[in-house]
C-alpha cells in the first residue's frame, strides 16, 4: 500500500515522503481499516515536528483520526465490535496512522461512524467534536444564556466548539484572523465574530455583555491569547486551556485569578480515553444524535488526495486553513 512517512523530524513539508510500506497487520484488540477519510489535526504537525507529547518512533505514518472500512480483526475482537465491512471513527494506533491507504484502530477507541455525515465529516467528529464537548459540557459545565468566547473559531477545534455552544443554547462570540476566516465563523453559527487584526476581543466581549464578560473562554492559542482573555473573563467564569497553537504555553497568574474570582480548567481529552472510556463512548453517542438533527456538522473546507496530504498539513501548520483539511480515497 501506499502511505505517508516521517524519517526524521522537521516541518511537515520537509520530512513526510509517500512511500510504498507493507500492509499493516492487527494486534490483539485491533482491526485494519481501509481509509475512507482522514483529516488534518494540529498533534500531526507537532509529531512531524517532535513536539507532541506522544513521540512515535520513527519511521512513522502520521494521521489520528479517521474514517475506514473494516477490513481485518485481530485476536480477541469478539461479535460485540466491529465486523468486517463496518464503516467506523475513531483513533488510529501508531505509527500506522491514517495518512495511508490502510490503518490500524484499538477496538476500545473504534466507533460506529454517523450515518447523517459523510466520509470526511464523519471522520473530523471525533478529536474536535469530543473534545469540544468535554472541555464546554465536562470541565466548563457551559449553561444554556451564558456567553462563550471561542478563539481561533473558524480553525477545526473552534469550528467544533462554536456548533457545539449554539447546541447549549450559549451566544457565542467568535475570533478569527481575517475576513474569510470571519465569514467561516458566521456561517457556522457564531453570533458575533471578531476580527483579531483589526478588532481587540477584550473590547468587544465587554461591549456585548454589558462589562460582565465572558463566562467560557474556549483556548486553544494560548499565550497572549489566553492572557488578553483574562481581561474580559466574568466573574466565575471559566477559561478552558485546550491547547498552544500559538506557539507560547503561558504562565497562568494565579494571584489574578483569585482576586477576579475565574478558574482555569485544563483539557486533555486523551486522558479520558484512558481514565472514562464510558464517557467517551456516551459523548460519541451524543455527537451522532447531533449530527443526526442537524446540529453539528463539520466544516470540511478541502478535500484531498493522498498526493497532497504533506501540503496540507503544511498550510494547517502554516495557519493557513480553515475547518478541517482531510485526506478523502476517493478525492
Amino acid at each position: 500500500m501506499r502511505g505517508w512517512l516521517v524519517s526524521e523530524l522537521g516541518a511537515p513539508r520537509d520530512v513526510l515522503t509517500l512511500a510504498d510500506v507493507p500492509d499493516p497487520t492487527p494486534g490483539p484488540g485491533q482491526v485494519v481499516v481501509r481509509v475512507l477519510a482522514t483529516p488534518a489535526n494540529f498533534p500531526d504537525v507537532l509529531m512531524c515536528r517532535g513536539e507532541y507529547q506522544v513521540k512515535p518512533d520513527l519511521p512513522f505514518t502520521p494521521g489520528v483520526e479517521v474514517c475506514g472500512e473494516v477490513v481485518a480483526l485481530g485476536e480477541g475482537v469478539g461479535p460485540d465490535g466491529p465486523a468486517v465491512g463496518d464503516r467506523v471513527v475513531g483513533g488510529t494506533v501508531l505509527p500506522r496512522g491514517g495518512f495511508a491507504e490502510l490503518a490500524v484502530m484499538d477496538v476500545a477507541s473504534t466507533f460506529p461512524a454517523p450515518d447523517a455525515l459523510d466520509d470526511a465529516q464523519a471522520s473530523s467528529l471525533f478529536i474536535g467534536y469530543q473534545t469540544g464537548w468535554f472541555g464546554l459540557h465536562r470541565r466548563a459545565a457551559l449553561r444554556e444564556g451564558e456567553t462563550l468566547l471561542v478563539h481561533a473559531a473558524a480553525g477545526g477545534v473552534g469550528s467544533a466548539a462554536i456548533q457545539l455552544g449554539k447546541a447549549a443554547g450559549a451566544r457565542v462570540i467568535g475570533v478569527v484572523g481575517g475576513p474569510a476566516k470571519a465569514e467561516v465563523a458566521r456561517t457556522l453559527g457564531a453570533d458575533v465574530v471578531v476580527d483579531r487584526h483589526t478588532e481587540d476581543f477584550v473590547e468587544v466581549v465587554k461591549a456585548e455583555t454589558g462589562g460582565r464578560g465572558a463566562d467560557v473562554v474556549y483556548d486553544p492559542v494560548g499565550g497572549e491569547t489566553y492572557r488578553r482573555s483574562t481581561k474580559c473573563i466574568a466573574f466565575e467564569g471559566r477559561i478552558v486551556v485546550v491547547g498552544f497553537a500559538g506557539g507560547e504555553i503561558q504562565a497562568p497568574a494565579l494571584g489574578h485569578a483569585l482576586v477576579k474570582n475565574y478558574s482555569v480548567l485544563g483539557l486533555h481529552w486523551g486522558l479520558y480515553q484512558r481514565m472514562d472510556p464510558a464517557a467517551v463512548r456516551r459523548c460519541h453517542d451524543d455527537l451522532v444524535r447531533l449530527a443526526a438533527e442537524g446540529v453539528v456538522a463539520p466544516l470540511v473546507s478541502e478535500r484531498l488526495a493522498l498526493t497532497a496530504v504533506a501540503d496540507g498539513i503544511q498550510r494547517l501548520a502554516d495557519g493557513d486553513t480553515v475547518g478541517r483539511v482531510a485526506y478523502v480515497a476517493d478525492a
